[in-house]
């Protein structure tokens, strides 16, 4: 059985790490993270200006569902399924959700 409060706290560390990072590297807009520990999704977004135009969007998103975690979305580079792997999330408890559900099956990760 997962643990979930394990699960919470990593997803919590890996958004908070990466806004961390990020904030570091440009100084025009910042990355903030969403927790809806109630609902179980997480999120990193950016906020600001690159030049006259406006960034706002999701760079990672998280959801517990079904005791897995899912990665909905994925704007990095990282690899965030493998930081999670290393904290002792199990391979099988996630879920690249970004991934359309026939191409799961060829991931080291859970279907669904």
């Amino acid at each position: 059985m997962a643990d979930l409060e394990k699960y919470r706290q990593s997803i919590q560390k890996v958004l908070t790490e990466y806004a961390k990072k990020r904030s570091s590297v440009n100084e025009k807009f910042e990355a903030k993270t969403i927790f809806d520990k109630e609902q179980d999704r997480y999120q990193l977004i950016f906020i600001g200006w690159r030049n006259e135009n406006r960034i706002f969007g999701p760079v990672l998103h998280f959801e517990i569902e079904n005791e897995k975690i899912w990665i909905q979305w994925n704007r990095t580079e990282e690899d965030v399924a493998d930081e999670l792997v290393k904290m002792g999330v199990l391979k099988e408890d996630i879920v690249l959700g970004f991934q359309p559900p026939y191409m799961r099956q060829y991931t080291e990760y859970a279907v669904g």
